[in-house]
């Protein structure tokens, strides 16, 4: 058997009220999760109010204790 590093990736089970930050891509940035669905997950950007509904798509990465949220630039 040949021995290979693998990356292994698992949905990410959100609950209402988590603030998440996104890095990365179109969706980057701070997010109150407002509500989630089996299949999809909506959001709240906490500086313009802006809300959208998603598929379900992150993957957990870390979680950070006394984290500056939302994040200033």
């Amino acid at each position: 058997m040949d021995v290979h590093t693998v990356v292994f990736f698992a949905p990410y089970e959100f609950g209402v009220g988590q603030k998440i930050r996104i890095q990365g891509g179109a969706g980057g940035g701070d997010w109150e999760v407002i509500g989630v669905t089996r299949r999809k997950v909506k959001l709240r950007c906490p500086v313009t109010k802006k809300e959208v509904e998603w598929d379900r798509f992150c993957y957990f990465v870390e979680e950070r204790q006394g984290a500056e949220w939302p994040e200033k630039d």
